[in-house]
């Protein structure tokens, strides 16, 4: 194997940026990776300055951020695990470069405006935001492989929306599901979901011994599960809740078949649905648990149907800083690049 593929990291001080360079860093068709720091902050630091855990393996530097020496250290594909607002504003001088693109934020997952509009984005070119939009291909390789390969940006999914949107596309796309009785997505996650920035609500104090709601009727990942499982917002309840742990994402989903099936029937239509995608499991009856799926890039899925075989339970776990975020995009950039799925992912 050639190791002839040079990225880019923006962003590996956070959590997900971390795990994004760690696995770029192992992966057999890459170089290391450049790390660079955004422009405003000067001078270069190394990144086992702030993870010691990486420590003695030269130190991998961070320089600031500039176009040039992106181009002069031959950069194809760059990775942003930056703010949302700092995607939205870098991403298209990145594509009018030539760059490729995976973008960790949520810059340019939504292509309905009433569901942008969470963001509250101030685009210096509308137009030109506009094309972007219209141009970025959601990245869930489960759904859209073809497009994913043939992408210049790709906009990797939000950790939530992943979890739910694995959780239910086989019986929604199947036309299985009875959404106007109504779907409810329960979903619990690490605290690491919630970035490296401290806050009051993500202080050891506020969270260890604790379970919170937060976000109720307006969380971000809301449109991303509107928007590509075809649903309406009256048609879906999404509530997200921080549990005392570090990482994992465990989501409940509440649903009515339109019809009645059995436990091992829905599960058929499952493990069909999902055949070719190396990265999601599907237990049938075993509940996942998020002590199966964390540290990997799997997505696990259970299925319980009640007795009457109308109601189901679809238990879906995956850790959110891998198949929610870095795994995710470094298995996205397999897909660009014509490569295994699982390939630095094992």
């Amino acid at each position: 194997m050639k190791n002839d593929l040079q990225t880019a990291v923006l962003g590996a001080t956070g959590y997900s940026g971390f795990e994004l360079t760690r696995i770029l860093l192992r992966h057999p068709r890459v170089k290391p990776p450049l790390l660079l720091r955004r422009e405003a902050e000067k001078g270069t630091v190394n990144l086992d300055e702030i993870y010691p855990q990486i420590a003695g393996n030269g130190g991998f530097p961070m320089e600031p951020f500039s176009w040039d020496k992106l181009e002069a250290a031959g950069v194809e594909l760059l990775f942003m695990a930056t703010p949302h607002e700092l995607s939205r504003e870098m991403i298209p001088e990145a594509i009018r470069r030539g760059l490729r693109v995976v973008d960790l934020s949520g810059a340019w997952r939504l292509k309905q405006a009433e569901n942008r509009a969470v963001y509250k984005f101030e685009d210096a070119d509308t137009a030109a935001a506009a094309k972007l939009d219209a141009l970025a291909v959601y990245g869930s390789p489960e759904l859209h492989r073809d497009q994913v390969r043939q992408a210049q940006l790709v906009a990797n999914p939000g950790c939530y929306a992943t979890s739910i949107i694995l959780g239910l596309a086989p019986a929604v796309h199947g036309a299985l599901v009875d959404a106007d009785y109504g779907i409810v997505c329960d979903s619990k996650s690490g605290v690491s979901g919630a970035g490296k920035q401290p806050t009051p609500k993500t202080h050891f104090v506020e969270v260890a011994d604790n379970l919170s709601a937060y976000a109720i009727f307006n969380h971000r990942h809301t449109g991303e599960i509107l928007e590509q499982l075809g649903l309406q917002a009256g048609q879906l309840v999404f509530t997200p809740h921080l549990l005392p742990i570090p990482r994992g994402i465990l989501s409940t989903i509440y649903l009515r078949l339109k019809r009645g099936m059995t436990s091992a029937d829905l599960a058929a239509c499952y493990q069909e649905f999902y055949r070719e995608a190396p990265w999601v499991r599907v237990f049938g009856l075993r509940v996942p648990q998020i002590q199966y799926s964390v540290h990997t890039n799997f997505c696990d899925i259970g299925l319980c149907v009640a007795p009457d075989e109308r109601r189901v339970v679809i238990v879906s776990c995956l850790d959110n800083l891998l198949k929610g975020a870095a795994g995710q995009a470094v298995q996205n950039m397999n897909v660009m690049y014509g490569w295994n799925e699982r390939e630095g992912l094992q």
